[in-house]
């Protein structure tokens, strides 16, 4: 047994490097609520980071029933990309039921977020039977649309 207990999932986080245009998908394609944006003190960034010279702009975001931490780096000058593929460890995405996955990949295109697979039908597990897609921004950050009656 364990000497401690998770009480709650406080939010999900993606660096990205535009915040203005990750900003945008989230809440005019997705519709989720901008809570919060604003730097943060470098000092205290690279001490929970472990990042020389790590400066950045933070915004948080509501979507129903989970928030996510969207960062941006401006340093340190260094920084690099991550290119991973869905079979690639530690490759991650975010999940979110739609009523109509066919215009969920409609409204993400207009903010360069865009399939990397088919539409497909899910054959087993509890998604069965719905329809399913994997979408993937300018950063790397893959969404999946699943279709939920």
């Amino acid at each position: 047994m364990s000497a401690f207990r998770v009480v709650a999932t406080n939010h999900t986080s993606f660096t990205v490097s535009d915040l203005d245009r990750s900003i945008a998908f989230f809440t005019e394609a997705l519709g989720f609520e901008m809570l919060n944006r604003a730097p943060r003190d470098p000092k205290l960034v690279a001490s929970i980071s472990g990042v020389p010279g790590a400066d950045i702009e933070v915004a948080y975001i509501q979507g129903p029933g989970h928030r996510l931490e969207l960062i941006q780096y401006h340093g340190p000058a260094d920084r690099g990309e991550v290119d991973c593929r869905p079979c690639d460890s530690g490759f991650a995405h975010v999940a979110y039921d739609v009523d109509d996955v066919d215009a969920a990949v409609a409204a993400s295109a207009a903010h360069q977020v865009l399939p990397i697979g088919k539409v497909t039908v899910i054959d087993k597990g509890p998604n069965a039977g719905r329809k399913v897609v994997y979408l993937r921004d300018p950063d790397g950050v893959t969404i999946e649309f699943i279709e939920v009656s």
